[in-house]
């Protein structure tokens, strides 16, 4: 269940967000577009993970060719278990 808000708090939040809105958006720069912001880091992070998938491709075909584990394939060169 939600308590009731009364109208004095609802404006006082209502500001305080707007305060916090205004306060982002300088950080942001006034001419910068959130969106296209979170646009561009969706589109970088889709390349990253299809790098990321011929990447595993090609680890796992060297780790047949090799006859080992993948995961001796990472710990020869260094990988984390999250690279």
């Amino acid at each position: 269940m939600h308590a009731s808000i009364s109208a004095k708090n609802q404006k006082a939040r209502a500001i305080a967000l707007q305060l916090e809105i205004d306060k982002l958006q300088a950080q942001l720069g006034e001419k910068e577009d959130a969106e296209k912001i979170v646009k561009r880091h969706i589109e970088l992070l889709h390349q990253y993970n299809e790098a990321k998938d011929a990447a595993q491709i090609l680890i796992g075909r060297l780790a047949s060719i090799k006859q080992i584990t993948i995961r001796q394939i990472h710990e020869d060169y260094g990988l984390g278990a999250d690279d």
